[in-house]
């Protein structure tokens, strides 16, 4: 481990050592045990908000419906998200173990970027979803078929898979000229690409493959949201505009969450601002964490048909057990 802690000479390239280092959380290294438990209560309460929507999509039939299953694909992502990232955040946590074998750190970060990048384009779905419904209300159940939801799928499969499949191999095999010590509590393709040699070809389609996704996708949910607020200017009635935006609000709040933290990241890092790493750090795991805590309980309160379909199939529970 000592040899990754040497400064190597930027004009010389190695290849990739078999352990990286990972950065704790700044100023908990020394007693690291004490937030262990918030983190297990964020993975415990993510799995069961995201286990819940996927229990009462999959059991009513009434939600077997285009913007129920793109919720469907929403949960499955922030599951397989925090699951990814969970091994390296508890091993620093429980046991202060920082260095991670090169194999692990490749097949997390390519999780974590599958998981992220899915989560990304079903928001960017249910966008199209939503602009659909309220712009073209008459055309919506033609336009949006079972079809067309199954080839929007595969899309993202596609997407997610086939377009991040490479990236392992492409990290495995570039040359290396810095220590190979991460900034992060787990493995992100931009915090390795960086300790590659100058120049090295494959980082431009690496850099490609991840920014396509996390700054087109913004942009092209601003664009449905600007075509949805041209269409609610338009309507007469206050009480039908209130009804449509309440419609985009979990939606809304979902994208907010997942992409500011995001956007202010990269600000953060683009303009070289002061910031401090504990709060930078926080700000990471905010972006990571927190939508999987949150996603489940704003679709859970703001989506009439799923509240209503897990309260009665509790109720019907709570009857069960009263007999």
């Amino acid at each position: 481990m000592s040899t990754l802690l040497t400064q190597s000479d930027p004009n010389s390239s190695t290849t990739m050592a078999p352990t990286f280092l990972l950065a704790g959380m700044p100023g908990l290294s020394a007693a690291p045990s004490w937030w262990t438990i918030p983190l297990i209560a964020v993975y415990l309460l993510s799995a069961l908000g995201n286990g819940t929507i996927l229990w009462i999509i999959a059991l009513e039939p009434t939600l077997h419906r285009p913007m129920h299953f793109f919720l469907f694909l929403l949960s499955i992502s922030d599951v397989g998200l925090t699951t990814a990232l969970m091994p390296t955040l508890l091993g620093l946590a429980l046991a202060n173990v920082h260095a991670i074998p090169a194999s692990a750190c490749l097949l997390q970060m390519f999780f974590v970027h599958v998981f992220s990048v899915m989560e990304s384009s079903v928001l960017l779905a249910m966008a199209f979803d939503r602009a659909l419904a309220i712009c073209r209300p008459l055309r919506y159940p033609a336009i949006l078929t079972n079809g067309v939801v199954s080839r929007i799928s595969l899309a993202i499969a596609f997407r997610c898979l086939g377009v991040h499949l490479p990236l392992p191999f492409l990290l495995a095999h570039m040359p290396y000229c810095h220590p190979q010590i991460l900034t992060h509590s787990y493995c992100l393709h931009p915090d390795m690409a960086r300790l590659a040699c100058p120049g090295a070809w494959s980082t431009f389609y690496s850099l490609i493959v991840v920014l396509s996704a996390m700054a087109l996708d913004p942009l092209l949910i601003f664009f449905s949201y600007s075509l949805i607020g041209r269409v609610l200017r338009s309507v007469a009635s206050s009480e039908d505009r209130w009804k449509a935006a309440q419609t985009c609000a979990a939606h809304l709040s979902a994208v907010f969450f997942f992409y500011v933290p995001m956007i202010l990241l990269a600000l953060v890092n683009w303009l070289k601002l002061p910031l401090p790493q504990p709060a930078h750090t926080l700000l990471s795991y905010v972006h990571f964490l927190l939508p999987s805590l949150i996603n489940p309980i704003l679709y859970s309160v703001k989506v009439k048909e799923i509240r209503e379909k897990i309260l009665k199939r509790l109720q019907r529970r709570r009857v069960r057990c009263a007999q």
